[in-house]
């Protein structure tokens, strides 16, 4: 059994994750202690437990310390059955947690069980702390399309803090291997503006687009602009940039909030692009991170340049180093902008 200390480094669900799908692709079980240790609510957190057992349910295999707060878990993973799943935060109990990490942790599992699945997942799709459903169906899947990961993505309702109910519906098709990728350099690319409510004034959205565009004309881009009414129970609005460079594409979100302005929701959103337009770099911080395992499980040499040498991508590549002989190579200081380099062990089914 592999025993991983989830307080290291960052120290969030990340390594949770991480580990669940790594265990099921390697066919080892796990132990993993001081899960989110460090964090205002330590342990197994609603969106964390549904991780896990969406696992579980989709290779039969068996969990111990499974429920809310649990600060240790244990996994012994069976083989995967492809199949249609729905998985929903809510079950265990009333939030948003995010449903994009859940499909994140299930993804690869399914894609290298050889037969077509679906997955309906429900909870928050546009919440903190975790990638928007935009940010997945726009920058997150067509990279790893590129890679050899056919998937159809789908956002059926919105789901915003505090109460979710938001959903999304993916069809993985099976992959033998998976392609390397080389994400090295950032070339001439359209820019696309989104700005999106639920059950909110279409004014608020129009204030967003209108700041968003204005501050993008500062850097003498002319962005696209989309402006949309999301189907939601609940109530929300977010920004999303979108940069699209052919095989590199970069996504930047900012989310509403109780006393924040729809200029400030905005202008967040343009100012995570400032930093990354402005670095040169190719990838935006968090997909760096979010490519790791998939670049750990192709054939070959896959690089990339990221604006910066995030504790999140340390902390994922620590993890990976537990379940797989991939060596990797990051240049770059912490918090400053990096190239990494992966070789991959193609640790995929073949």
């Amino acid at each position: 059994m592999i025993v991983i200390d989830g307080s290291y480094g960052e120290g969030g669900g990340q390594i949770l994750r991480t580990s669940l799908t790594l265990s099921v692709i390697s066919k080892q079980s796990i132990r993993i202690e001081n899960i989110r240790a460090g964090r205002k609510n330590p342990g197994l957190q609603p969106q964390h437990l549904t991780a896990a057992q969406a696992i579980a349910s989709i290779c039969n295999g068996r969990l111990t310390g499974d429920k809310v707060g649990s600060q240790t878990l244990e996994f012994h993973p069976g083989n995967v059955r492809p199949g249609e799943y729905t998985f929903d935060v809510s079950k265990i109990k009333s939030s948003a947690g995010s449903v994009n990490l859940i499909f994140q942790t299930v993804l690869p599992p399914l894609a290298f069980s050889r037969k077509p699945s679906k997955v309906t997942i429900r909870g928050g799709t546009h919440v903190p702390w975790s990638p928007s459903a935009d940010y997945i169906s726009e920058v997150y899947l067509p990279t790893l399309a590129r890679m050899g990961f056919p998937v159809q993505y789908r956002l059926t309702r919105a789901g915003y803090y505090p109460i979710g109910g938001g959903e999304i519906e993916a069809e993985i098709q099976p992959v033998n291997h998976l392609q390397p990728i080389d994400l090295f350099k950032r070339k001439l690319g359209a820019v696309t503006c989104y700005s999106a409510v639920s059950n909110l004034t279409r004014s608020i959205a129009n204030r967003q687009m209108a700041e968003m565009t204005s501050r993008l004309k500062q850097l003498n881009i002319e962005p696209n602009k989309v402006i949309e009414e999301y189907e939601s129970p609940g109530i929300g609005t977010f920004s999303f940039i979108l940069f699209d460079g052919g095989d590199v594409k970069a996504g930047f979100t900012s989310l509403g909030e109780k006393r924040k302005s729809s200029e400030e929701v905005a202008g967040d959103a343009c100012d995570e692009f400032t930093l990354w337009w402005k670095s040169g770099m190719a990838l935006d911080k968090h997909l760096a991170d979010q490519l790791i395992v998939p670049m750990a499980l192709a054939n070959g040499e896959s690089s990339l340049a990221t604006e910066e040498n995030t504790l999140h991508l340390r902390t994922n590549i620590w993890t990976v180093g537990h379940f797989l002989q991939t060596k990797f190579d990051v240049q770059g200081n912490p918090g400053e902008p990096a190239t990494l380099r992966v070789i991959g062990n193609a640790g995929n089914g073949d």
